[in-house]
């Protein structure tokens, strides 16, 4: 898709998300992936860089069958599994709708572990959590595998108050870098809607693809198929920007200074306003 978008793409592989904002930061890359939070808070900070969506597929949380775990209720006094850290995303966003529609806060009426994704996913299968939130990937796995989901993220948005669908991740460069690469910058863009184009309508395409997403079987292989597909963003513009700015309030209320910095608002320029789909 980039040779056919007449783009020359120069993929750098890197350890972590760290690492990857400090190759971008530090000019050694001109695109990233990763989310509108930190995209936000560098704006705040001066920089000129700006987001623009590239997934919505999120995580679940994920209970073992016949645990009796049927509502949040139920994870009282329960271990449960967390991807990242206390601030991550996702799990705020889990702990605001628990207090909006419980009354309680599901950071204080469990017992949390933050832990990495495979380990996360391993212990939970070993019966060391009673649940597990993990990225919408190894939610997938576990799918596969026979767990039982009990909420997505995404649902939790209505109750939230975030309209339409929240993207998560996204590509994120320099306003200014885009503004004299607009040749570079739009073979991009089109290459990766092609692309994506193709991850929807292709099941041969997957199988092509088998190897690189390390399914041990056809289960496996369809979960991770159907929630990328899930995930793909339909639209681009003012209902994603409402929805980025209504979910950054609720994580900058409950993830606070250490998430976001000193602004709770979602910095102006965040979301680009170029053409990108």
């Amino acid at each position: 898709m980039d040779k056919r978008s007449g783009l020359v793409l120069d993929v750098v592989g890197l350890a972590n998300k760290d690492a990857t904002s400090i190759a971008l930061n530090a000019g050694d890359v001109d695109m990233i992936v990763t989310d509108w939070i930190w995209t936000s808070r560098q704006r705040h900070a001066g920089a000129d860089f700006t987001f623009v969506p590239y997934s919505e597929a999120a995580g679940s949380v994920m209970v073992h069958p016949n645990s009796g775990i049927e509502r949040l209720e139920d994870l009282r006094g329960k271990v449960i599994g967390v991807a990242g850290s206390p601030i991550d995303k996702s799990w705020l966003l889990l702990r605001a709708y628990s207090f909006k529609t419980i009354g309680e806060d599901l950071g204080k009426i469990t017992r949390p572990a933050y832990a990495a994704p495979p380990l996360l996913n391993e212990k939970f299968k070993q019966g060391e959590f009673d649940a597990v939130l993990n990225y919408w990937n190894y939610t997938a796995r576990l799918r596969a595998a026979g767990m039982t989901e009990l909420i997505k993220v995404q649902d939790l948005l209505p109750a939230l108050g975030v309209p339409g669908r929240l993207p998560l991740i996204g590509y994120v460069f320099s306003e200014s870098w885009a503004e004299k690469n607009v040749e570079a910058v739009t073979a991009f863009f089109k290459a990766s809607a092609d692309a994506r184009a193709i991850m929807i309508e292709s099941d041969e395409e997957w199988e092509r693809l088998r190897p690189l997403t390390r399914a041990k079987d056809d289960a496996t292989l369809a979960a991770l198929r159907n929630g990328y597909r899930e995930g793909v963003p339909q639209t681009y513009g003012h209902e994603q920007e409402e929805a980025i700015r209504a979910a950054f309030r609720i994580v900058a209320e409950h993830g606070g200074r250490a998430l976001v910095g000193r602004n709770i608002e979602l910095a102006p320029g965040t979301l680009w306003g170029g053409e990108a789909y």
